[in-house]
């Protein structure tokens, strides 16, 4: 029983989760007000503006910050883990995505290439392949927006609550 309350008294682990529930919700408007095209899709997808790993992260070492303090090794460790995640969202994931579009172009320009030639066999429904995921990673004012709402979500819990 004292497993659960720690977890339910734990500001920093559910500042992360509200983090990230928060970020997801931010990406329809802000996709709504850019491409005029609702998409309710974005709750669950990863990518897109705020990036709510970026989110997550930098309000749990926000968070911790103000629980153990600033100068703690504790928050030395939740800082570099937020780092690490916020480069890979802007470099490794990035970077995934654009190779996995450049993937389906060459798939379906193959496809169409094959069914020229009479050759490939006409797909139904069950055999077609589905396209890579492309929205894997995000742009650095994406990873950047997302660590700074984390940030300020944080702060504002932390100002005006008594922990």
């Amino acid at each position: 029983m004292g497993v659960i309350i720690g977890i339910l008294q734990n500001v920093p682990l559910w500042l992360g989760i509200f983090a990230i529930i928060f970020a997801q919700l931010l990406k329809v408007p802000i996709n709504f007000i850019i491409t005029r095209k609702l998409d309710w899709g974005l709750l669950t997808s990863t990518g897109g503006m705020p990036s709510s790993h970026s989110a997550a992260v930098t309000s749990v070492a926000t968070a911790v910050g103000f629980e153990v303090g600033f100068e703690s090794p504790t928050f030395a460790v939740a800082t570099m883990l937020a780092g690490i995640v916020m480069y890979d969202a802007s470099h490794v994931r990035f970077q995934a995505g654009q190779h996995a579009a450049v993937l389906n172009e060459i798939r379906h320009e193959l496809q169409l290439f094959f069914k020229e030639i009479k050759r490939w066999p006409e797909l139904n429904e069950q055999e077609k392949i589905e396209d890579l995921k492309t929205l894997l990673g995000h742009k650095k004012s994406e990873v950047f927006i997302g660590g700074l709402s984390g940030i300020l979500l944080a702060v504002v819990v932390y100002s005006f609550g008594n922990f």
